[in-house]
């Protein structure tokens, strides 16, 4: 195979959480520029559609499922739609996620807050991943790709405080982990995803938080969506396929400091 053929995937199916807006729709759009018939799952059905839209008008072949990755139900819902409209599920992105609403150390922290964190960023990837793992077994091949992120590697508090943010995303990590050797027999290939800053609607918030961005981030800048391109195809593609249980950190070197 050549190297461009294992980049291929083309009449690969991908469902992606969190697929409206920001990081999400990067990943959605790598693996639709490169072939793949993409699902894009949210909740906020007005971005969805306008995502949609975009999508279509691109030439893409794109189906939108508005819904919550906390309810089990919706996400069991959303894989069975996939099925139907395409036959068949390749790629599946735990992208979903929320940060502390908060913003308080951890004896500050709201029960409520905490709860919704893991509700979305822990429960919600469970979810997704157990709707999706069926079909993949049947298949026998599968690409899972959950989205953690550096703040699952080492902690935030250097910076701000987000304890459950960072539960949550370390949670994910070896989630991640636990699923690759189990699933590693049928075929699965399972790998996390821990970006750093980047660029997306309302991050960062202004200019202050953008300054101590670039200066906590060792190549001094905040990453453009697009750049989490490269990684996303990686891990759903056949280049990756003796890899599985990993972690890929796209963090412009904030890990290594």
């Amino acid at each position: 195979m050549t190297s461009a053929a294992l980049f291929d995937v083309s009449g690969r199916v991908g469902l992606i959480t969190g697929a409206a807006a920001g990081l999400g729709f990067a990943m959605a759009e790598a693996l639709s520029e490169n072939g793949a018939r993409v699902v894009l799952f949210d909740q906020d059905a007005t971005q969805l559609s306008k995502s949609v839209s975009d999508f279509q008008i691109s030439g893409g072949e794109v189906m939108g499922i508005a819904g919550d990755v906390t309810q089990a139900d919706a996400m069991s819902a959303a894989v069975e739609r996939t099925l139907e409209r395409f036959g068949r599920l390749d790629i599946v992105i735990a992208n979903a996620g929320i940060s502390d609403p908060d913003r308080a150390m951890l004896h500050e922290t709201s029960h409520e807050g905490w709860q919704r964190v893991v509700d979305v960023n822990l429960n919600g990837v469970f979810n997704t991943c157990h709707a999706a793992l069926k079909p993949m077994m049947a298949q026998r091949s599968g690409k899972i790709i959950t989205v953690a992120s550096m703040w699952g590697l080492v902690g935030a508090a250097g910076l701000q405080p987000r304890p459950a943010y960072s539960a949550t995303k370390g949670a994910v990590v070896n989630l991640t982990r636990e699923m690759a050797v189990e699933y590693a027999a049928f075929g699965i290939q399972i790998n996390a995803l821990c970006p750093g800053f980047f660029h997306t609607t309302g991050r960062p918030r202004n200019a202050v938080q953008a300054a101590e961005f670039e200066a906590y981030t060792p190549m001094g800048r905040i990453a453009e969506p697009s750049e989490i391109k490269g990684s996303v195809l990686y891990l759903a593609s056949s280049a990756s396929d003796f890899v599985t249980g990993t972690t890929l950190v796209i963090d412009g070197g904030v890990v290594a400091r």
